[in-house]
């Protein structure tokens, strides 16, 4: 058998000198690249879609914001190439919606080519102006007009835009971050959504009000920052809630935002049935130095967070009936001393266990009575860290730090509790009614379902005079006669 020349073979023959028969040569080896793809103008030649209805879950009506970019694919099954003469909206011009197809933009693009047994992606964004005439949500409609060989064929697109009060910060601010201020006195309803787009600031002495069944949304990385007093007054059937701007399908993640940030100075927060979920810190508390508490909070849900679920700095907080819940870092931090008094919450943490945002090492619940500085060592006394008839239990094998490396006073104490923990509590800090390492056998953690399943250890435990004083649970249902349960569901 002939061997196949090699190059310096075909230069020593000096083909270099007929250039016809150096193309033949390359065409015989490179055919595919030297045919020319033959492109279809037959009226049977259609195109398939991956999808004949795109949809836009809700959409908040800036007109600025936008959406999420939809996407979908363009077949070609024929065997030829096939030109798409027109890929068109059909709103024009007035279409909320813009389309991108191979980097071309516009609502009528000319001329896309796709090969045989290919395809292409055409991706979607919609921006809604602010609606007149309703508060709630809209259907907003248009088409993709594909043309083809005189064929017409199309794609539905539709969303739904809702209405709300916005809050965009100073985009020139003169010194410091730029941030949206809220009117002194502001009450915010149930009427609209309100949607937070940067900083929005309640400047010292001033109430922000936020009344049952309100929805507050927060963009990328926006703070609500409380300098005056923050009141949430949702009620069992209708609570407050909190979470990211994002409310489509696969948007439902930790991270979306920053924080609820209450600053030092701010006095007498109160938060009443709320929900709040899917940022990087729920609730921060920082120090403010006064007697009375910092926040007072009841049954209220902080989930999903992909920092701390509840941070206090040195600050004074009284809960009850809450659930703080599958945070990467703690789900409370209790940082630089402070004076904290939580009766018949849940604290529960089962990040990662389904491998869905990485594993967690910080332990649901740490308390410190200090910190370090540029300056060195600074003492600050835990005065209180009182915890009746609460549940501190998740997939780590010890979910409680308590790190008192410093000289000030470090005063914890756990009353009728379920906890898993390698510590051992004598003298001062429990009344020796501890459920250690016993499964409170939640009916379903993976799925944010903290209920108490039968033969639960937290079930018939608590402490009467705990179950007594707050005898209302996270569903609403009343616990009037003993034997209380542990946690913030009675069953």
């Amino acid at each position: 058998m002939q061997a196949i020349p090699s190059v310096k073979t075909f230069r020593s023959i000096r083909i270099i000198k007929y250039p016809a028969i150096v193309a033949l040569l390359l065409c015989s080896l490179f055919s595919l690249q030297c045919k020319k793809e033959m492109t279809t103008t037959s009226t049977s030649a259609k195109l398939s879609f991956s999808t004949n209805l795109l949809f836009f879950d809700t959409v908040f009506a800036t007109g600025t914001t936008g959406s999420s970019v939809r996407i979908f694919v363009v077949h070609n099954n024929n065997s030829q190439a096939v030109v798409v003469s027109s890929i068109k909206l059909a709103g024009q011009y007035t279409s909320p919606f813009e389309v991108n197809v191979d980097g071309l933009t516009g609502p009528n693009l000319n001329n896309i080519k796709i090969p045989a047994n290919d395809s292409i992606y055409v991706f979607v964004q919609v921006n809604i102006n602010p609606l007149t005439g309703t508060n709630g949500p809209a259907v907003i409609q248009d088409s993709l007009v594909f043309t083809t060989n005189g064929n017409t064929q199309w794609v539905n697109i539709q969303a739904f835009g809702w209405n709300a009060n916005y809050y965009t910060p100073n985009v020139f601010p003169r010194s410091g971050p730029a941030y949206a201020v809220v009117p002194c006195g502001t009450v915010w309803t149930s009427a609209k959504p309100t949607v937070i787009l940067g900083y929005l600031l309640d400047t010292t002495g001033c109430t922000l009000t936020i009344q049952q069944g309100t929805h507050v949304y927060l963009h990328g990385n926006a703070v609500l920052y409380i300098q005056g007093t923050l009141k949430v007054n949702g009620i069992s059937s209708a609570p407050v809630t909190f979470a990211g701007d994002r409310l489509e399908p696969g948007y439902n993640y930790p991270g979306q935002w920053n924080e609820i940030f209450l600053a030092p100075g701010s006095i007498n927060n109160n938060i009443s049935w709320a929900v709040i979920q899917n940022g990087t810190t729920g609730l921060e508390v920082d120090t403010v130095g006064n007697s009375s508490p910092t926040l007072t909070m009841d049954h209220t849900i902080i989930k999903d967070m992909s920092a701390n679920g509840l941070l206090g700095q040195g600050a004074t907080i009284v809960a009850n009936n809450c659930l703080i819940a599958d945070c990467q870092s703690n789900c409370v931090l209790l940082n630089y001393g402070g004076d904290y008094h939580f009766y018949q919450c849940t604290f529960a943490n089962y990040w990662g266990v389904d491998n869905s945002y990485g594993q967690r090492t910080s332990p649901i619940l740490s308390m410190n009575n200090g910190y370090q500085s540029v300056s060195g060592t600074q003492p600050r006394a835990l005065d209180s860290a009182f915890f009746g008839n609460c549940i501190i239990y998740g997939a780590l094998n010890d979910e409680l730090e308590l790190d008192s490396n410093f000289t000030a006073a470090f005063n914890y104490y756990f009353e009728n509790c379920v906890i898993r923990t390698g510590h051992s509590f004598t003298g001062y800090h429990n009344n020796g009614s501890l459920y250690l390492n016993q499964d409170p056998a939640f009916a379903n953690p993976g799925a944010d379902n903290y209920i108490l399943n039968g033969g639960s250890s937290a079930l018939g435990h608590g402490n009467a005079a705990i179950g007594t004083k707050y005898p209302i649970d996270l569903t609403g249902s009343t616990q009037s006669l003993p034997p209380y349960a542990i946690g913030a569901y009675w069953q």
